[in-house]
């Protein structure tokens, strides 16, 4: 077992980890046993009674956070002619637009948070598979990062504004940010009800069993507080 500080062990005292917490009072716990000099990430992590394996079980969709996730977000986008302009009008701190931009990036160059492309630049982009893929900056048509050029600034605005996606990865979980630890409770509150709601309506139609096993929330580096499911599968955006 992992060996933790002084701190980490300090604040996971405060926490009874055979409890269920209720989500406003997991939220107030995960504030208050933050304990990094930084402002860190609050995240949720949700164990799914989903077979990743299965085609017809995945889970991958994006949900705009009504209080963002308090940190600037970086777009680029890979885009031509018209499509570029609008990116461009639209926020975009990158156009990738050229052959030099495809060669920047395969060397390396990935200093953004969201890649966006419209359809008839994927044959480029789909070259960066190596880079993006890894890093979960790919475009693609199910998170809805692959748009028409008239869609781009609908599209940004909303990655700018605190669109995440949530995905099932191979171990049949999804770990999702829902804002910062120094967001007040009802702001974190509202931000998870709007990610729970999202994923409740992303439900595949094969799904069998008990759909959302376990819900867990931490802070970066923070002990884990768990969730009671019930309550938080009940959670709405406007409570």
């Amino acid at each position: 077992m992992a060996k933790h500080g002084k701190k980490y062990t300090a604040a996971a005292a405060k926490i009874d980890a055979t409890r269920n917490y209720e989500p406003m009072e997991a939220i107030q716990l995960v504030k208050e046993t933050a304990y990094t000099k930084f402002d860190g990430t609050v995240e949720i992590h949700l164990c799914m009674g989903l077979d990743p394996r299965q085609a017809d079980q995945q889970l991958r969709d994006v949900v705009v956070l009504p209080n963002g996730l308090g940190k600037t977000v970086r777009v680029l986008v890979f885009a031509q002619g018209d499509a570029a302009a609008k990116a461009q009008e639209a926020g975009a701190d990158y156009i990738a637009d050229s052959d030099e931009w495809i060669n920047k990036i395969q060397a390396g160059f990935t200093d953004f948070d969201v890649a966006i492309a419209t359809p008839d630049m994927m044959g480029k982009a789909g070259k960066l598979g190596r880079v993006l893929g890894p890093r979960g900056l790919m475009p693609n048509p199910k998170a809805g990062t692959v748009v028409p050029g008239e869609d781009l600034p609908r599209v940004i605005n909303e990655a700018k504004a605190g669109r995440v996606e949530y995905r099932l990865d191979k171990t049949a979980n999804v770990h999702c940010p829902v804002g910062k630890v120094s967001f007040d409770a009802e702001k974190l509150y509202q931000n998870m009800a709007a990610l729970m709601e999202a994923i409740k309506k992303s439900k595949p139609a094969a799904a069998k069993g008990t759909y959302i096993k376990r819900v867990t929330l931490t802070s970066t580096m923070g002990p884990a507080v768990h969730v009671d499911t019930n309550l938080a599968q009940a959670m709405t955006a406007k409570d």
